[in-house]
């Protein structure tokens, strides 16, 4: 079983979607900030720290359960 990829692993593959969670792949990929060992909380507080639009905010959210299902799809593999 392979081991699944984190988060900011797993967002970055996602840099050539034409949506919200491409724009946030793309901005974390640019980020050398990024806190990609701090998880869905401590990024969510980073963005809030940067004074991020809720819009940023909802796409990190949505970007999570949709890395949570790529999880899940892993370990049944």
């Amino acid at each position: 079983m392979l081991k699944p990829k984190s988060f900011t692993a797993w967002l970055k593959t996602q840099v050539d979607q034409r949506s919200a969670i491409g724009d946030l792949a793309r901005d974390v990929s640019a980020d050398p900030d990024w806190p990609s060992r701090k998880g869905l909380s401590g990024q969510r507080d980073y963005f809030e720290e940067c004074g991020a639009i809720p819009a940023t905010v909802g796409a990190l959210e949505r970007a999570w359960v949709q890395h949570e299902a790529y999880r899940a799809a892993q370990q049944d593999a």
